[in-house]
């Protein structure tokens, strides 16, 4: 049964500049875990990974029906790549709690990037 579906789309551009900033490093590090800095970092378009992994955070933060306020933190969700290429969701900390509170079983997850935009759907199952 889903328990959630949440979408998210990220400007590139507006996001490559915050990356370009004197507090780019430091917002790299709030915003993900070093597995997925290490795995973006290899790409030749780094800012463009970064982007669609923060857009899956925002999407996994709408299907679970919460967010920062709530508690939630960009590093609670972690978007993984598997060897055969596939990405994959794991759930830390607050975002755990939450998905337990609301007996998910697992997430599915979908993302895509232009040049200009970042796009992730997320979808929660119990």
């Amino acid at each position: 049964m889903i328990v959630g579906i949440g979408v998210d789309l990220v400007d590139i551009d507006k996001f490559r500049d915050r990356l370009a900033g004197d507090t780019g490093e430091e917002l790299i590090a709030e915003l993900f875990l070093p597995d997925e800095s290490a795995y973006a970092q290899t790409q030749v378009r780094s800012w463009e990974n970064f982007a669609a992994r923060l857009a899956a955070k925002e999407a996994a933060f709408k299907a679970l029906g919460a967010g920062l306020s709530q508690g939630l933190r960009w590093r609670d969700v972690e978007v993984r790549r598997e060897e055969s290429g596939a990405v994959s969701l794991a759930l830390h900390g607050k975002a755990r709690e939450l998905a337990a509170e609301k007996n998910v079983k697992g997430c599915k997850v979908s993302l895509s990037h232009s040049r200009s935009m970042a796009i992730a759907v997320v979808v929660v199952e119990s």
